[in-house]
């Protein structure tokens, strides 16, 4: 669970977060958060899209954990594109949240024509300390060459969806050669794929559960994963990662089970 990547500003990141994703604001976030924290989770990634900022502040805040310990990620969203516009809704995430910083500040979605200046504040509020990291979410490689030729501030972390059916290898090389840490949203196809045979084959090979094969494949891909659950015993065994690995050979059937096949919005071909 201390397993953590190195990230390119000199920080690090949890292998393993949770994500919030359509958890409901209120209670139900606050103790997914808990649950998860007292698990051994350091990592929670909320948006400003999700409503649920404020609970995930309540209960990082409530843990007892050195505030140091937990990385807390949150997002700026379509709407909020734009130099100014990005400097106040960070502000306004940052209140929610109820933290003198946020560690890890996303750009949500490549929206065109804004990301740049966007992007030259989120640059602004790392340099101010506001923030400790900053990346970018759902952005393919064509973007990031686009944010490449107008800012010399590589991201630290591209969030994009990521599965066994979804293995974006050329994102990820693409990503590993520029120092990116790629981060899987979705990492258990938010459940439609895990009774696949060959998930089920390998989860009886290495005594272990189809969810946690798939997540332990993506770790040994160097991807951090955020798999989202509001069950505690799911919370724990996703968290059941770090005593098992999974063979080359049988990586290598797993990287096979790519089919394009998404669960969410597809940031292909967006300008």
């Amino acid at each position: 669970m201390a397993t953590r990547f190195p990230l390119n500003d000199g920080r690090s990141i949890p292998a393993l977060g949770l994500g919030v994703f359509q958890i409901p604001p209120g209670r139900a976030t606050q103790a997914a958060v808990r649950e998860a924290l007292a698990a051994g989770y350091r990592l929670v990634d909320t948006a400003r899209l999700y409503g649920n900022e404020r609970d995930v502040g309540v209960a990082v805040r409530e843990s007892g954990l050195p505030r140091d310990d937990v990385v807390v990620t949150t997002k700026l969203w379509n709407s909020d594109h734009g130099s100014e516009r990005a400097l106040r809704a960070f502000e306004a995430s940052r209140a929610d949240l109820g933290l003198d910083y946020v560690d890890l500040y996303l750009i949500h979605w490549p929206v065109p024509r804004l990301r740049a200046d966007s992007w030259k504040a989120l640059v602004k509020l790392r340099d101010s300390g506001r923030c400790r990291s900053i990346g970018v979410s759902n952005y393919t490689a064509d973007h990031l060459e686009d944010l490449l030729r107008t800012s010399d501030v590589i991201p630290a972390v591209n969030q994009v969806e990521f599965s066994p059916f979804l293995f974006q290898g050329d994102l990820l090389d693409y990503c590993a050669r520029h120092g990116i840490v790629l981060e899987a949203y979705s990492p258990l196809t938010k459940g439609t794929r895990l009774r696949d045979p060959a998930l089920a084959e390998f989860a009886a090979k290495y005594a272990h559960t189809p969810a946690q094969i798939v997540l332990r494949w993506a770790l040994q891909h160097g991807v951090v994963v955020i798999p989202k659950s509001v069950r505690p015993e799911r919370i724990r065994e996703n968290a059941r990662l770090f005593d098992f690995s999974i063979s080359a050979k049988d990586m290598a059937v797993l990287d096979g089970l790519g089919e394009g096949y998404r669960t969410s919005w597809n940031p292909e071909g967006q300008p």
